[in-house]
Order: structure tokens, then sequence, then C-alpha cells
């Protein structure tokens, strides 16, 4: 077990020791994708054999996960025009013409998503010592999300720590953090496949969705009490040089955070603002990890671009891996 000291004695050893601040120049607005290129991208294309298609995604609608924290509420879906409007003559198409047509209102982060590079701040700055005055009210000015619409196609590998570690086999519980050392055991236990390399895309499944599924509603999986990455984590997230990570919890590392000390979201505020590193969130690895464990590969090809809305500092995604 990991023994961590007061927050901020961990934050600054960890701000000198993980910052990427300047590592691909100052104009930089991908961070840690840069680890990924084009020959890694065509390296993940000749990972697929079976053509198998599997969405990460959870579906997006008014029966999701949020509970209103910071104003994040789920999806509100209506229709505009549909085919009752149709038979009814009410639309005023000509020759038989008709149609459907449907609005969202969401906010952007509701669902399965990508944290930008602009989401998260450290002493007021934003990734690469930027000032977190960027984001305004118009958006992130420099490194709105639209700038990583290419970026997230590579190498996936899925670490099913909740199969691995959990001692039901399937999941964690809710405020195991994990660690180096669970990260480790994981790969050795799943094979070469899930080997991690440079410019990866690394998803880590905890098991909480299949938990949710199982009682039968969302509970407080929204800003509430969940397995997650550990605060020690972030030396191996800096160390492997990958290009991204996601897990399936709503908010990436572990809740109850592990300090005794008033903080938010510790892990965030190095991985973001200081390490370049997005964070994914919210998708769901059930059917994924599933398949893994039934053929026993754990790499594939993940497809995964954010919609690339100007100036947004996190977005949605229909994640999808091929294998």
């Amino acid at each position: 077990m990991t023994t961590l000291g007061p927050i901020e004695e961990e934050l600054a050893k960890a701000r000198a020791a993980y910052r990427n601040w300047g590592r691909w120049g100052p104009d930089d607005v991908l961070g840690t994708l840069n680890h990924l290129d084009d020959a890694k991208r065509a390296h993940a294309a000749g990972l697929v054999r079976r053509g198998r298609a599997i969405s990460l995604a959870l579906e997006f609608n008014e029966d999701g996960p949020q509970r209103g924290f910071r104003g994040r509420i789920n999806p509100v879906h209506y229709m505009k025009d549909t085919g009752t409007d149709a038979a009814a003559d009410r639309q005023g198409f000509p020759h038989g013409f008709g149609g459907a047509d449907d609005h969202v209102v969401m906010p952007l982060q509701a669902g399965t998503q990508w944290d930008g590079l602009g989401h998260i701040y450290d002493n007021k700055r934003a990734w690469n010592g930027r000032s977190c005055t960027i984001v305004n009210g118009n958006g992130d000015s420099v490194t709105g999300i639209e700038h990583m619409a290419d970026d997230f196609v590579g190498r996936g590998v899925l670490l099913d720590v909740g199969r691995v570690v959990g001692e039901d086999g399937m999941e964690l519980p809710d405020g195991f953090a994990i660690t180096e050392e669970h990260l480790r055991a994981t790969i050795e236990a799943q094979g070469p496949t899930s080997s991690v390399r440079r410019g990866d895309i690394v998803l880590i499944r905890t098991g909480q969705i299949n938990r949710v599924r199982r009682n039968g509603g969302w509970g407080e999986y929204a800003a509430g009490a969940a397995p997650g990455m550990s605060f020690s984590t972030l030396g191996w997230l800096h160390r492997t040089e990958i290009a991204a990570a996601a897990t399936d919890t709503w908010g990436f590392e572990v809740r109850p955070y592990e300090f005794p000390d008033p903080c938010m979201s510790p892990l965030h505020q190095i991985a973001i603002p200081n390490m370049g590193l997005p964070l994914g969130e919210m998708f769901d690895l059930e059917a994924l990890g599933a398949d893994c464990e039934a053929d026993g590969v754990y790499e594939f090809l993940l497809v995964a671009a954010p919609i690339p809305v100007t100036g947004a500092v996190g977005a949605p995604v229909n994640p999808i891996a091929v294998k």
C-alpha cells in the first residue's frame, strides 16, 4: 500500500517530477497525444483480426448518471419534427416529402467523454504554463478540444483491473485505490497483448458500471465514492509515455481521495495542466472486457475522437474498439 504525505507536499513533488511544460514547444496544444504518431496508428490498424467493433459509450439520455454536480445534468433530447407531424400533414413539404428532426441540450461532460487540456488548472495555470484566463466566456481560446479531433486513434490497451484484482473476479469496491502494483499485476495476468507502450491509449476497467447495472440504478456513481486511480500512479502514467487514459468511472481517480486534507481531484490537478494527459471518463468497458477475456487479446485499434466543439474543455465521444 502506498503511503502519501500531506496534499500540498505531494502536489509539489508531483509538479517537479511530472511537469511536461515546454517539452513539445511553447505553442503545444496536444500534450501527451504527441506520443501518438502516424506510424503507431498504422500499427494499430494492423491489430484488427476479426473485425469485431465494440462501442465503449454509455447511451446519452435523460436516464444517465448525472446528479447535478456543478450543474451537470443528463442530456435532454426533444423532437422538432416527427412522423406524427408528417402523418397529419403539418410539415408543409411538397410531393409527399416528410421527415423528423431532433435537438439535444446537455453539458459536454454529461456522458462518455474526454477531459481536454483546458479543463483543470494548477495554481491558476493551464497546460504548458499558460494562464487559466485562456478559458473565458467564449471557451478555450488556445487548447480547445477541436485541436484533438484527429488524434485519438491508435493502439488501445485494456487493463481489466476489476477482473484481475477484484475479490469476486469482476469488480473493485468503491474507494479502492488502483496502484502501480495493481496495474503491473494486471498486465502480467493478462499476458503480452496488454503490455503498455509509448503512445498507447490505456483503458482501465474497475467494474463499477457492472455493479451499477446489477443494482438497478446509478445511485451515487456521479461524484460519489468510486474505485479509481491512485495519486501514486502519476509516475506510471508519466513514465510509460502513454497518449491518454480512461476509466469506467465518473471521475477517473479514486473517491474519496487519498488525502485527509481538503482537496479536489488531486490526480487531475497534475495529470491535465502539468503533464498534459487527456483523461477519459464514463467509458463503458463491460462488453470489451468480456470479449478480451474470451479471446485473451487485450490490444485493439481504438477510434475515440471527441466531437470537435470549438473552444470546448471536454467533449462527448463514442469510442469504438476494433479487434
